[in-house]
């Protein structure tokens, strides 16, 4: 026995002599815990921090003064479903088939939480989950979870104060109490103080409604912090639209104070929990909102407030606490190999996306100079009756170029106008300027595979069905055209 423990000590002096040489054999790093918080319509102007004066968010301020700020985060393709199937799976549109609303991505996809799951990960989802395509109050089963184990969820609904959703198995309906978000936010705090105390580690999706319109529906004592608050609109505000767009702002800005509330919860549940420093805690939406900005509202067009959203990247063993701001091209495609990256985790070969974790971390070089944004079917509130075109286009850290089916549309450039009220788009002084970025836009739809063809024909590809304002009929039928009932 005596000789046993000699040889095992002399082993362990000898290993920790190979450690340094081999670094495989050191121990490594726990797993990072991941709390991603999505919410819904959230342009990336629109917080303290990002200099509107307008919005109280004073949780997301102090936020991102210990987190890393992605300034130049883009939703290519600013709409609900097609961004949340881009972010599960690191796919692009056209590879997925989900472009437009309320439509299924494949359940046999490689998706984010079935990675980490593999990976010894504990997954769940909360909230709003717009890509199963079966109608949104529908009940979604098991095999349809894209591989998220703790659910509750519910695909769509705007209304936060009265707001349904389906909890593990059971098909009955639940309701939220009170405004969802806040009790959204309740639930995973209680999942994160549970989790915390586990050896697995654990990915947990929180995914809240609002500030999408409605925009009235805010508790009102949020609402009451901006009814008679002077309001500085934006230049790109047509004046004829000043009147609704004031009125929309404020409650627009009462949702997302709210909210902000609800994320300060959360990141206090994480510190309270001692898990702060191995956890890495996103902010983000799925697309902004026009909110009267060149006379429009919502998403799916190409301008800043549509298509830019504000990401903060929380995670105090990799980037410490002091606020700094990464001017990286993150593109929703992009997050799924970047948090993966983060985590040590290897990427699957069917995403299509950039992992940015060592540019992040500054051990590698950002040689990412443009991304692609895009409508391959315009739909809804913004379909061709209503001026609607598809594009494709690409975002520089300077500027935005974009063309439709006709050819070259809009060229801002975004450091000297940031509210694009010039289009530089067929002007002499830019023409150099615009064929370098038409050209990387040709090469860029090349290596996608994209020879971008008129809407319909790729909506008759897929076999989708719509009604006459090119939409998906969420309430009468599936992603097939199959008749369903609404539960």
């Amino acid at each position: 026995m005596h000789k046993l423990k000699v040889i095992v000590a002399v082993l362990g002096i000898f290993l920790s002599y190979l450690t340094p040489l081999y670094p495989s054999v050191a121990q490594q790093p726990a797993k990072p815990n991941i709390v991603y918080i999505i919410v819904d319509q959230w342009r990336a102007q629109a917080t303290g921090y990002a200099g509107d004066k307008n919005v109280l968010t004073p949780n997301l301020d102090k936020l991102a003064a210990r987190s890393i700020n992605v300034k130049n985060a883009v939703s290519g393709m600013p709409v609900c479903t097609p961004h949340r199937a881009s972010l599960l799976s690191g796919q692009y549109p056209l590879t997925t088939g989900v472009f437009m609303n309320d439509v299924m991505l494949d359940t046999a996809k490689t998706t984010l939480a079935k990675v980490y799951k593999k990976n010894g990960y504990t997954t769940g989802f909360i909230g709003k989950w717009h890509i199963d395509g079966h109608g949104r109050t529908s009940y979604i089963p098991e095999n349809r979870r894209q591989g998220f184990e703790y659910w509750k969820a519910l695909e769509c609904t705007h209304n936060y104060n009265n707001s349904p959703y389906y909890a593990g198995n059971s098909p009955q309906q639940l309701f939220w109490e009170g405004y969802d978000a806040i009790a959204q936010a309740t639930d995973a705090s209680r999942f994160i103080t549970d989790h915390a105390k586990k050896t697995n580690p654990f990915v947990l999706f929180v995914s809240m409604g609002p500030p999408h319109d409605p925009y009235q529906t805010a508790p009102e004592a949020y609402k009451k912090l901006y009814e008679n608050k002077e309001l500085q609109l934006n230049p790109n505000v047509p004046a004829e639209h000043r009147e609704k767009v004031i009125k929309d702002l404020k409650g627009y800005y009462a949702h997302m104070t709210a909210l902000d509330e609800s994320i300060g919860k959360l990141w206090q549940t994480i510190r309270a929990a001692g898990i702060e420093k191995n956890t890495i805690l996103v902010f983000t939406a799925d697309h902004g909102d026009l909110l009267g900005a060149h006379g429009s509202w919502n998403k799916q067009q190409p301008y800043a407030e549509s298509i830019k959203v504000p990401f903060l990247l929380h995670y105090p063993a990799a980037f410490g606490t002091t606020g700094k701001t990464s001017p990286i091209l993150l593109n929703t495609p992009d997050i799924m190999p970047t948090l993966l990256g983060l985590s040590n985790i290897p990427i699957p070969a069917s995403v299509e996306g950039v992992d940015f974790s060592r540019v992040l971390k500054g051990t590698q070089k950002d040689k990412v100079t443009h991304t692609l944004i895009s409508c391959v079917q315009p739909f809804g509130q913004w379909h061709r009756g209503k001026g609607g075109r598809e594009y494709r286009g690409l975002v520089t850290t300077q500027y935005t170029y974009v063309k439709d089916l006709q050819g070259p549309w809009l060229l801002f450039d975004n450091t000297k106008d940031p509210f694009q009220l010039n289009n530089l788009a067929g002007k002499a002084p830019y023409a150099e300027t615009q064929k370098k970025l038409d050209n990387l836009l040709i090469a860029s739809l090349k290596q996608r595979k994209d020879d971008f063809r008129p809407g319909m024909e790729y909506v008759r590809k897929w076999n989708y069905v719509v009604d006459e304002t090119e939409t998906v009929p969420y309430h009468k039928i599936n992603y097939e055209g199959k008749p369903i009932v609404e539960q």
